[in-house]
Order: C-alpha cells, then sequence, then structure tokens
C-alpha cells in the first residue's frame, strides 16, 4: 500500500510503437477473437460475465462460421479494473472489451497514434445518469457524516478512474481539494481491504464495492456520486482494425450483447442469482444494481448524455496527464447499434426510463406500484419472487407482519430516488404525513437531518425502530 503522489491511471501501458498485431489471428480456417471483460463489475455483465455464461456469441459465431466455410475461437480474459484491461488492448491482445468510462477514455487517446490498435466505442452496457454508481463509504462506526470530516484522512481510490474524479468533485463542492485528503491509489478489492483494516478511513469506487460493503456492515455511506451530477457508464470498446477485418464479429458480439440485456431486463432477479454463482458477490447486492428500478439501467444504445458525460470527464483526466486530445466524435461508433435497432434506434438511444420497471400490486396497501420515486420491493426467504410496495411506509408494514423472513429489502432515498437496502437506510418518521407516506429512507445523515429541519415533528430512527414503529 502507498500513498500516491501523481497519476497512475495505466501502470504498464508503455508498450507503444511496437505493438503487436495478434488478435484475431489463428490459422488459415481459424479466426480467435480476445474478449476482455471485468467478470465482478455488475455494469459489464452483459458484455462479459453473463454473455459468455449464455454462449449466446459462441453459437452466432458457430452459425457464421459455417455460413463462411472457417472456425472462430473466443478467448475469455478476466481482469480486475479497466485499466490492466486497456493495457493489454494496447499491447494488441483483446479485440473486444468492456470498461468503466475513465478507463475508455484513456484507452481511446493512448491507441490513437497506432493503427493497430486504435480502438472506438461501439456500444454502451450499463450506465446511471445522476452518477450513483460511484460512491464514498466509511466504516460503519465512523463519526464522519460529510466529506468535510475527511479532511487530513486517508482515502483509497482507483486514480484516475471516475470514482476519482466523483471524489474530486465532491471534495470540492465540501470546500476542500485532493490535496486535504491523503490518497491511496488501490484496486478496489485491496482498497475494500483497507478500509475494513483500518488503513484507510474512506473508500472511493465504483459498482459494487461500495455496496457491497455496506452490505456486509463494514461500512455506511458517505457520499453518493450521484451528488456531482454527471453520469457514469460502462461501455464496449473494439480494435478499430479487427472492426475492419471482421465486421461480421463485432456485429456478431452486439447482437449477443443485445440478447443478453433483454433477457436480463425481463428476468432481473434470475440473472442477479446466475450472476452471483458465477462470481461470488451476494446476490441480494447484484439485484440491487440490475433489479428493476435498479442503479444500473442497461442498455447497449449510445445516448446523447451518456457522450456529454464522456466529454465533462476529459479535462480532468487530461489535467492528471493521463489522457491526451481525444477527439469524440471520432471515437464514438455507433454504427454497429444503429443497425442492430433499426428504425427503432433513435426513439430507443433517446430514452432513459428504467429498462426494468418495478411494477405490480402492493399486498398490504394495495393498488398498483407505479411510482418509481416511492416504489419498494422486499425478497423473502421462502421465496423465489420479490414482492412490491407502493411506498417505504406500506414496505415496513409488510416486512413486519412476514416475521423474520425478509431476506433484503430495497427502498428508494426519499431524496433523490437512489436504491438502498432498507436495512442500511437512515430513516424519518413524519407523523403528520399520510399513513402509506409516514415513514422516509435516506442514504445520508444530512438529507435525513434536512427533512426533520423542513417538517417540525418528525424523528430520525433506524431500521429496526422504523420496523417497531410501522
Amino acid at each position: 500500500m502507498r500513498t500516491l503522489r501523481l497519476p497512475a491511471l495505466l501502470a504498464g501501458t508503455a508498450v507503444a510503437a511496437s505493438l503487436l498485431s495478434g488478435c484475431g489471428s489463428g490459422d488459415d480456417s481459424t479466426i480467435t477473437v480476445d474478449v476482455g471483460y471485468q467478470s465482478k463489475t455488475i455494469n459489464t455483465v452483459t458484455a462479459g460475465t453473463l454473455l459468455r455464461d449464455r454462449g449466446t456469441f459462441e453459437a452466432k459465431l458457430d452459425a457464421l462460421g459455417k455460413d463462411r466455410g472457417v472456425k472462430y475461437k473466443v478467448e475469455w480474459k478476466d481482469f480486475a479494473s479497466g485499466p490492466p484491461l486497456t493495457a493489454q488492448m494496447l499491447a494488441g491482445q483483446v479485440d473486444i472489451g468492456s470498461m468503466g468510462d475513465a478507463p475508455i477514455l484513456v484507452n481511446g487517446s493512448k491507441t490513437r497514434d497506432h493503427a493497430d490498435v486504435r480502438t472506438e466505442l461501439v456500444a454502451i452496457t450499463g450506465y446511471n445518469l445522476r452518477g450513483s454508481l460511484n460512491q464514498v463509504v466509511v466504516p460503519a462506526d465512523s463519526p464522519a457524516t460529510t466529506l468535510a470530516d475527511l479532511r487530513g484522512k486517508v482515502i483509497s481510490t482507483s486514480i484516475g478512474s471516475a470514482a476519482h474524479g466523483m471524489l474530486a468533485a465532491g471534495l470540492s463542492d465540501a470546500g476542500m481539494s485532493p490535496s486535504d485528503v491523503k490518497l491511496l491509489g488501490q484496486d478496489p478489492p485491496v482498497g475494500a481491504a483497507a478500509l475494513t483494516g483500518g488503513q484507510a478511513a474512506a473508500l472511493a469506487q465504483f459498482v459494487p464495492w461500495p455496496q457491497a460493503l455496506v452490505y456486509e456492515g463494514k461500512a455506511k455511506l458517505l457520499y453518493d456520486g450521484g451528488s456531482a451530477g454527471i453520469a457514469t457508464m460502462h461501455a464496449v470498446v473494439a480494435n478499430q482494425r479487427f472492426d475492419q477485418q471482421h465486421p461480421e464479429v463485432i456485429a456478431a458480439f452486439l447482437q449477443a450483447q443485445r440478447e443478453t440485456t433483454d433477457y436480463l431486463n425481463a428476468n432481473p432477479l434470475a440473472a442477479a442469482q446466475r450472476v452471483a454463482q458465477l462470481t461470488g458477490l451476494p446476490a441480494e447486492v447484484v439485484y440491487l444494481y440490475n433489479g428493476p428500478n435498479g442503479l444500473v439501467h442497461f442498455d447497449p444504445t449510445i445516448k446523447a448524455p451518456l457522450v456529454d458525460a464522456l466529454g465533462k470527464l476529459l479535462p480532468f483526466l487530461k489535467g492528471l496527464g493521463a489522457v491526451g486530445d481525444l477527439d469524440l466524435g471520432q471515437f464514438v461508433d455507433d454504427r454497429y447499434v444503429r443497425e442492430l435497432y433499426g428504425a427503432g434506434y433513435a426513439a430507443r438511444s433517446a430514452d432513459t426510463s428504467p429498462p426494468s420497471k418495478l411494477t405490480g400490486i402492493d399486498p398490504v396497501c394495495g393498488g398498483a406500484v407505479e411510482d418509481p420515486a416511492t416504489a419498494s420491493e422486499a425478497w423473502f426467504t421462502d421465496s423465489d419472487t420479490t414482492s412490491p410496495a407502493r411506498t417505504p411506509a406500506c414496505l415496513l408494514r409488510h416486512i413486519a407482519q412476514s416475521g423474520d423472513r425478509v431476506r433484503v429489502a430495497y427502498v428508494p432515498d426519499a431524496a433523490t430516488g437512489l436504491r438502498l437496502f432498507a436495512a442500511d437506510a437512515i430513516w424519518v418518521d413524519d407523523p403528520a404525513a399520510p399513513v402509506d407516506r409516514r415513514f422516509q429512507p435516506f442514504a445520508v445523515r444530512p438529507d435525513a437531518d434536512h427533512y426533520v429541519t423542513a417538517h417540525p415533528g418528525s424523528t430520525v430512527l433506524d431500521y429496526r425502530a422504523a420496523l417497531a414503529a410501522r
């Protein structure tokens, strides 16, 4: 563990001019496709973990091979994060990869001057328009309630990542700068261990690490990246020369990604359970992100707000010295996804509503579950399905009536709509509110305190107290 004083987003990317062009190679009748992915990054499962598991890409290539008289071979390469994946694309060892927004920009910038490995962004995997996939957490027993409380403290983050950018923006809003804290440049799992082991006072990271620690009872949310209001996403990048040589492979990959995306959005609970089995992540954490009204919107289409967000992130990375100039108009290429969706592409790419919505009938309060700002959900231990609730207050009543059968429950933050674990929310009891809206959940203490100040007679309480008072 070391304190970084200089940007280190891309260790090992000084492979520059003598780059290899061995990807997609093989004998005369075999075309090898090297696919890089991040198995534990939930935001990329539709282009990685789940796509690989379903075998859809291989099936499409097998069909293509029979028509063309060749054989396609897929080599899957798993990475812990985007920077080492980018390093392998720079070395000519990966043809198609999925990664987060900051590594994507580094990827595009670093490969611009090398025709063999120049890349292009061809599809989105998942995104959050508020930026809530990046968060800062502190130990569960930490006295800190705002970023200002971290002045002079050690914060672990991935230097140059979107999470690092989120932290810098949050510190600025708090009247601080990165120099007011001590940054540790660490990969997510190393940072998580540093937080729980007492070497770091906070962890600023991307999906799913902050909420996995919250679910395990080892951390609490201090700051949500959505407060900065800059969208964050993961996407698919492809080697441009490989694309030119084998456009049928890129098309097949994105067809498989679309089918995987459609499956996940139609079957979020089953998909979460399968990803959990494959990765070792708790299914309850995976479902927080990919469930209906989840933190991640899975959609391959390239949306204007996401490209705009890349444009806002680029100056931050340039300031770190991590990237050079990058023309997003040339780097972002929606030809394949545009063809994939045909006449419906414009409408689909303009739509930023949840592709998987929480609906149903509230079994306790009655009525249809419709409003995403209040729609809540419980997953009981003896059920293969989940139960919806119109509001968090209705959810509390349902859980209280069920005894101890609840496995996990989800509620939207009353201030932002951020999907939370009900058991880890900060609850406010407002006796003056309608009965089905009496209990309001919040992600962070300052928002709960603000509500109490604005609603005299309200009080802050924890989850167990809220259940008892419901």
